[in-house]
C-alpha cells in the first residue's frame, strides 16, 4: 500500500488515551482523529488500546469494537464491510484504504487513522463528499442513447466491447483515489478528480452509449480534465487495484485524435 504523509496540523492536540484491561492478551493502539464540530473545539487524536485477541481482524473490526465497547460517541461510515460499498474509506497507517480490507497485523506499531485528507469533515472520521459526489453527477453516468432500443431485447454488446467497460465500472466511488492527488487537493471546485474522471471514461468506451462527441466537449477544460498531471498516487491508492491514471491518459488520448 502506497503512503501518503498527511500535512503537518499543529492544531491537532493530544486527546485522552483509553487503556486496555489489565488482563488483555495482544494490546494495539489506534490513535483515532476526533473531531466534533458543534463543540468548538480543535481536533484531537484520542488513543485506545485494543486487545486483538478478542477483536476480528481487520481495522474496520477494531473501530467498531471501539464504539460498542469504549467510546459510543466515535462517528464513522461503514456499511458492507466486503470492500462493496467504499464507505469506510479513510487515511490508515498513511495511505488511503478501506478500514474493512485492511488486516490490523500488516499495520507494524500504533494505527494512525484520519479522515480522508484535504476534504471538510462533517465529524471525527467522516468527511463531506457533496462536492465529490456533485463531480460525479456532472459527467452524466447513464447512457445516452438516441437510437431506440430493441422491442424484444436488450442492448447488446461483443465479449470484447463489454470487456472495455468491466474495470472502470468496478469503481466503487470510495473517493481514495481522488483525496490522494494532490491536484485535487488545490483544485477540487474545478478539477473533477480521478474517479469521475474514470467514470466518464466508462461511458467514452461504452459501445452502446451515443453520446461520446458531447461527453468529449464537457471534458476538453484546462481544469476538468487537464488538472492531471499523471503523479499516480490515484492508482497507487485505489483498493479495488483499478489505474483511474491509465483512463485519464486515454480520455487525452481521444481529444487529441479527435483534433487530427
Amino acid at each position: 500500500m502506497a503512503e501518503f504523509t498527511l500535512p503537518a496540523n499543529s492544531r491537532v492536540r493530544q486527546g485522552v488515551t483509553h487503556k486496555a484491561s489489565p488482563d488483555a492478551e495482544q494490546v494495539k493502539r489506534f490513535k483515532v482523529y476526533r473531531y466534533d464540530p458543534d463543540s468548538g473545539e480543535n481536533p484531537r487524536l484520542d488513543t485506545y488500546e485494543i486487545d486483538t485477541a478478542k477483536c476480528g481482524p481487520m481495522v474496520l473490526d477494531a473501530l467498531i469494537k471501539i464504539k460498542n465497547e469504549i467510546d459510543p460517541t466515535l462517528t464513522f461510515r461503514r456499511s458492507c464491510r466486503e470492500g462493496i460499498c467504499g464507505s469506510c474509506a479513510m487515511n490508515i497507517a498513511g495511505g488511503n484504504t478501506l478500514a474493512c480490507t485492511l488486516s490490523i497485523d500488516d499495520i507494524k506499531g500504533d494505527v494512525a487513522i484520519y479522515p480522508l485528507p484535504h476534504m471538510p469533515v462533517v465529524k471525527d472520521l467522516v468527511p463531506d463528499l457533496t462536492i465529490f459526489y456533485a463531480q460525479y453527477a456532472s459527467i452524466k453516468p447513464w447512457l445516452q442513447a438516441r437510437t431506440p432500443a430493441p422491442p424484444d431485447s436488450e442492448r447488446l454488446q461483443s465479449k470484447e466491447d463489454q470487456e472495455l467497460i468491466n474495470l472502470p465500472s468496478a469503481c466503487i466511488l470510495c473517493a481514495c483515489c481522488s483525496t490522494s492527488c494532490p491536484s485535487y487537493w488545490w483544485n477540487s471546485d474545478r478539477y473533477l478528480g480521478p474517479a469521475a474522471l474514470m467514470a466518464a471514461y466508462r461511458w467514452l468506451v461504452d459501445t452502446r452509449d451515443e453520446a461520446t462527441g458531447e461527453r468529449l466537449d464537457e471534458l476538453e477544460d484546462p481544469f476538468r480534465l487537464y488538472r492531471c498531471h499523471t503523479i499516480m498516487n490515484c492508482t497507487s491508492a485505489c483498493p479495488k487495484d483499478l489505474n483511474p491514471a491509465r483512463a485519464i491518459a486515454a480520455t487525452k488520448r481521444m481529444l487529441a485524435e479527435r483534433r487530427l
